[in-house]
């Protein structure tokens, strides 16, 4: 596909365009900015994740994740095809390069790269990797990497119950090691897990997300094994060593300063010089009242959301409210653990997407098996009696939070987006007023002492999702047909034309070919929205 083009759109008989108040409306939104009102190092990109994107789940040596196995235990969709990157990196590499992304956040399948979890390499997994960093780099785009995406091996679940398992901190360490080593010359940017709160809770409480464990689950989950009460817990701490011990591997190793002799004298050089973080899913939480007992209860939720995997990543233990309720259901650090894990993240990544709403349930703390949810002891709801609030402020107030209680940590947005039905129209209004809202409030939170350091859009494409028939990407993914051809909705314009400098409050004019997303409209003729 050509560059997008941001032009007056050529005349074309073949399709009747149309004006489109809505798209007025939204591109002539109060917030006046553009990409030149942020630093020259602030980076803009979009991301996916490796079991979402890539397919050939059984191609070229690759062995089942979690994920896999998850998906084929229910009657849904799974994510053996997916988009076929793993085929057609390169055009979508092309589609990066003409939307102007700066980054592009991925994912490194473990049981591609290491198809036992430990052990061999997988050469053509290797040689995938390579070729897409490859791609990426070679036109100017930042790669960053995330080294498990709800995707742990599932020979390691078979053999030892993944996250459960202390052996899961070596393997992984391992893992790492060989990551760093293949791509570190041209990865600077590391990311242990991705939502490790969600991996604990969806994962390993609710039952929603691989492994798919529970044994009392809100949402009536059935699971086949699990116990809600200790192993989320038991699951992050897990979790939380194998980040530390990623992360000290790869600063004693791999960016360790060593001497360099040559004729002009002593050069002290870095062997790399990347930088490593994790990654937490956040919500703003507003108290739903005035009462003290919403006000208090807000902040138990920051602490169990936000807390339990950050709080020993910047002060060597879990929060106190959080150790209180859990009891002896969760572990203790010992000293030499609290050790490593201080100060073990260069920079946060946060997945954002909602405000909501905060509400007192201090009576589930009255039942005697509880989970995580008892213990934080709340009800999150969506509506709340603040309505002249904007949706999108409360990003601007989780940034402030984490810089205020967290010793203002180098942020990253690696996930921000809206989802939208997968048969909807490519003119996806709704996505666009949501980034730009986001993208705004970040502006305006930046322009504060924010120490925010980029933002990535959920998602490039109409990636697999577990919620059947939801998408966040930018890019419509015709699933009905063999080549899965890609389509530009109308958020990818609106994006290409941000990220290539256009203040967003200066167009006059939104002409749009406003069809819905069936076969037979989808043509090689389809030309897309076009803002001029």
């Amino acid at each position: 596909m050509s560059s997008l083009d941001f032009g007056r759109p050529k005349k074309v008989t073949a399709w009747n365009f149309v004006l489109a108040s809505e798209e007025l409306r939204v591109c002539s939104l109060d917030q006046k900015f553009s990409r030149v009102d942020f630093p020259d190092d602030f980076v803009f990109g979009s991301g996916t994740s490796a079991y979402q994107v890539e397919g050939a789940a059984f191609e070229d040596g690759k062995k089942p994740s979690i994920w896999d196995n998850f998906s084929h235990s229910g009657p849904g969709a799974n994510g053996d095809i997916a988009c076929d990157g793993y085929h057609k990196y390169k055009e979508d590499v092309q589609l990066m390069i003409d939307t102007g992304l700066e980054a592009y956040r991925f994912s490194i399948s473990w049981s591609r790269l290491i198809p036992n979890g430990r052990g061999p390499i997988n050469a053509k997994g290797l040689q995938y990797y390579n070729n897409v960093i490859d791609e990426l780099t070679g036109h100017g785009i930042q790669p960053h990497v995330t080294l498990t995406h709800f995707d742990l091996p599932q020979v390691l679940e078979d053999e030892y119950e993944g996250w459960l398992s202390r052996k899961a901190v070596r393997d992984f360490t391992a893992y790492a090691d060989v990551c760093f080593r293949e791509f570190g010359d041209r990865v600077f940017h590391w990311t242990t897990f991705n939502e490790a709160n969600m991996v604990a809770m969806a994962g390993y409480d609710m039952g929603m997300m691989p492994p798919g464990r529970c044994s009392t689950s809100l949402l009536g989950i059935n699971c086949t094994k699990g116990n809600s009460s200790y192993e989320p817990y038991l699951a992050a701490h897990n979790m939380l060593l194998a980040h530390a011990s990623a992360a000290r591997l790869y600063k004693k190793k791999y960016k360790v300063i060593y001497a360099v002799f040559c004729k002009d004298g002593l050069i002290m050089q870095a062997a790399q010089r990347g930088s490593i973080g994790i990654n937490v899913f956040a919500y703003w939480f507003v108290p739903y009242s005035k009462s003290p007992e919403d006000v208090i209860a807000t902040q138990r939720a920051n602490e169990f959301y936000v807390g339990w995997l950050v709080n020993p990543l910047v002060f060597g233990d879990y929060p106190g409210i959080v150790k209180k309720n859990a009891g002896t259901r969760i572990p203790a650090f010992t000293k030499a653990e609290s050790k490593y894990l201080k100060g073990s993240i260069d920079f946060l990544g946060v997945n954002h997407y909602a405000t909501t709403y905060i509400k007192d349930r201090s009576s589930s703390l009255n039942l005697e098996d509880r989970d995580v949810m008892a213990d934080m002891a709340v009800q999150i709801s969506y509506g709340g009696n603040q309505d002249e609030r904007s949706p999108y402020e409360g990003l601007g107030e989780l940034l402030d939070y984490l810089k205020h209680v967290y010793n203002d940590p180098p942020i990253y947005i690696h996930e921000n987006g809206k989802a939208t039905p997968s048969t909807s129209s490519l003119i996806d209004t709704s996505r666009v007023e949501v980034m730009q809202g986001f993208i705004g409030s970040m502006l305006d939170a930046l322009r504060n002492g924010a120490n925010v350091k980029g933002y990535f859009s959920w998602s490039f494409l109409d990636v697999f999702e577990i919620v059947r028939g939801s998408k966040f990407g930018m890019y419509y993914v015709d699933f009905d047909d063999k080549d899965l051809r890609r389509y530009p909705k109308l958020s990818a314009y609106w994006y290409s034309s941000f990220l290539k400098g256009r203040n967003m409050n200066k167009y006059n004019v939104v002409e749009v070919q406003d069809i819905q997303l069936t076969p037979n409209n989808l043509t090689s003729g389809y030309i897309g929205p076009k803002i001029i």
